[in-house]
């Protein structure tokens, strides 16, 4: 028998937008409505029926022209991107659409930014809710009023602000790649995105947001709601807690077909697929009476899609917040189910011998996000695994610093760091680097990166030595001193010289070392191509080891020339690759090495 589910809405958005306090007031509305076969809370999620959404919307379902045929609308309750990248099914997103939520007057913020790069990776539909309208200077409340009945009370300065704040958030999307506008002035829904002013505090604009989002479920999503409701249940695991006289439980949202007690399910786990029998299916008591501790749960025979449960079963201490649960009726579905699930496993842990990152995150739909990021940035992996940092990981990373030092790191996203990985991470350098926004994350390694890149570059200048090319003045007035140190009038032919460089002659002899360079009455550190200095070179005696007119040459190892041509390219100009030629020229006719420059 196939129906239509109700849709899977995650609610995303930067902390503090009013993420919660949005599901609260949808919550709230209908416990204070005491409305018959009302809003009901399951696990991680709460469900809104179609009646309540009319009862709560009213005339505006005539908006959409059409009767909705939705059972209701599923919230994700356990609001954030962490919630959603654990929603996956099949690969994909099990959201069917998201809200994110925007405080209208503070703008993209970090964790907004990094919600919209989820829902494009995703593919996953979305409308916007610009929250806190009540916070614009001389705002009219009216709670629980529907947004266009709202803003007829406004006066012109406070409907002007919302405009401009509106066109500011509408320019952010455009840099986004989105043509977003305010959901009453949208065209097409399939190209444009819908914002829905809302106070989440007092309820304005809930109206609007609910029938959006059921509306746009019913006509864009109406094939991916059918659900085989006889069939196996499929779901992903939400989260995994341990529960007082329950033991280790996983929190499920079930998006396909029907999950009873007793039945053989299947679930991911740390590296193997954990078969396993239901002892208990658990939903949380209705709204009105969740407050009360005690009895926090009703125990229920089957649960049908959409819905969130928990499940109380044996061995499900290592199973993965984010892997599917697949309920398999026969030890065939039981094989085929450990093999789907392994694939999917396989698909997302990395673990090979190759010079790369060590990547760990909370769920295995976070550490697939984090990791498409990275190789979309060419940052390669060496390891990729869900849970907190270990030794082991640390231990991994040096091994990569070793040959690498760049990638001789760990990166871990919403996850701890073991106190034993901390002490060996110290001991033996090795940065490891944790947050709970992926693009902040990636963006501190490579400020890192850049960083060490820098000083290693500041330690190769500071030790390097650079060609250089001299000609003493022809002219004997510009012999100061012949000898101990011989003190010459010079021209800087290419390159650059510094004290402490070695002098060779056009035959390859040295000749002495650049003690001191001097300009009138100044000593230099440095002289480049077309300066006129003094040097004194200790070693060299004027009219036998040197000559006035003749040109000498910085005395350059092979290790230099490699660290300035791989290494140091971009600080060489032209004159300094003319030095380096004529130097190589030089030096070609003792060593072949230097014919290649």
């Amino acid at each position: 028998m196939e129906r239509i589910r109700q849709p899977i809405i995650a609610v995303l958005g930067h902390v503090d937008h009013g993420k919660t306090t949005m599901l609260d007031r949808i919550r709230k509305t209908n416990v204070a409505m005491k409305e018959a076969g009302g809003i009901t809370q399951h696990i991680g999620a709460t469900e809104v029926p179609i009646d309540v959404i009319k009862k709560i919307a009213g005339p505006l379902m005539k908006l959409w022209k059409a009767e909705i045929k939705l059972p209701g609308l599923l919230f994700i309750d356990t609001p954030g991107h962490e919630a959603f990248t654990s929603l996956r099914a099949r690969g994909g997103s099990l959201a069917d659409l998201a809200v994110l939520v925007v405080d209208i007057n503070e703008g993209f913020q970090p964790q907004t930014i990094e919600s919209i790069e989820i829902l494009r990776r995703y593919k996953t539909p979305f409308v916007v809710a610009a929250n806190k309208i009540d916070r614009i200077k001389g705002w009219v409340i009216k709670e629980d009023e529907p947004f266009l009945m709202n803003i007829k009370r406004q006066d012109q300065r406070a409907v002007q602000e919302l405009e401009t704040k509106l066109w500011e958030l509408i320019g952010k999307f455009y840099e986004m790649g989105f043509q977003a506008n305010r959901f009453d002035r949208v065209q097409n829904f399939t190209r444009e995105l819908a914002i829905v002013p809302i106070s989440a505090k007092y309820g304005i604009g809930i109206a609007e947001l609910l029938v959006l989002i059921a509306g746009l479920s019913q006509k864009y999503l109406e094939e991916r709601l059918k659900i085989e409701v006889e069939g196996p249940a499929r779901g992903t695991i939400l989260e995994v807690r341990e529960e007082p006289g329950l033991g280790h439980t996983i929190d499920v949202i079930i998006y396909d077909g029907t999950l009873h007690k007793d039945d053989t399910i299947v679930v991911g786990g740390k590296d193997k697929a954990i078969v396993t029998k239901i002892r208990a299916l658990l939903k949380p008591k209705p709204l009105d009476e969740i407050r009360d501790p005690r009895f926090r749960f009703d125990y229920v025979d089957e649960v049908t899609a959409a819905a969130g449960v928990k499940i109380a079963a044996p061995g499900l201490e290592e199973a993965l917040a984010g892997s599917p649960v697949i309920a398999a009726p026969t030890p065939e579905d039981v094989e085929r189910a450990k093999q789907e699930i392994l694939n999917q496993i396989q698909s997302v842990v990395i673990s090979t011998d190759k010079v790369g990152v060590i990547v760990k995150a909370d769920t295995l739909g976070s550490l697939e996000a984090l990791s498409k990021e990275l190789q979309e940035k060419n940052i390669p992996i060496r390891k990729a695994d869900v849970g907190n940092i270990s030794k082991t990981d640390v231990m991994e990373a040096l091994s990569v610093k070793e040959e690498n030092p760049k990638y001789g790191v760990v990166l871990g996203f919403n996850v701890k760091v073991n106190e034993d990985a901390l002490e060996v991470a110290k001991a033996k350098d090795v940065p490891i680097f944790v947050g709970n926004i992926i693009y902040k994350l990636i963006e501190d390694y490579e400020a890192w990166i850049k960083q060490e890149e820098e000083r290693r570059k500041r330690e190769l200048l500071a030790k390097v030595t650079f060609p250089g090319v001299i000609r003493l003045y022809p002219d004997e007035r510009y012999v100061f001193r012949r000898s101990n140190p011989a003190i010459v009038g010079i021209e800087v032919i290419e390159g650059r010289i510094k004290p402490g460089v070695t002098l060779i002659k056009q035959n390859g002899q040295k000749v002495g070392t650049i003690r001191s360079i001097k300009s009138r009455d100044e000593f230099l550190q440095e002289a480049r191509k077309g300066q006129a200095v003094a040097i004194a070179i200790e070693g060299a005696i004027v009219g036998r080891h040197i000559h006035p007119g003749e040109m000498l040459y910085v005395d350059i190892n092979r290790d230099d020339a490699i660290t300035l041509l791989k290494y140091l390219r971009d600080e060489l100009e032209d004159t300094d690759i003319k030095a380096l030629k004529m130097i190589a020229q030089i030096k070609a006719k003792e060593d072949p090495f230097w014919r290649a420059i």
